[in-house]
């Protein structure tokens, strides 16, 4: 399993998160998504290797920016 983790801007609420989380999921062999207003975080865990760019343009699809940490 891999874990990467992310830091996204925008994020206010649990509306937010749920949004992104939703995006986030629709990626293959994503089995893990924790992610937090209050922090800014995003933590997902693959089966695999995740690829960054598919991550960041599920973010970008919910309304937020992502750089990885």
């Amino acid at each position: 399993m891999t874990a990467s983790e992310y830091q996204v801007t925008g994020m206010t609420c649990g509306h937010c998160e749920m949004s992104i989380r939703e995006e986030v999921s629709e990626i293959a062999g994503v089995e893990d998504i924790q992610v937090s207003a209050q922090t800014g975080k995003l933590v997902v865990t693959a089966a695999g290797d995740l690829d960054d760019a598919r991550v960041l343009a599920a973010v970008a699809e919910a309304g937020y920016s992502a750089v990885r940490v």
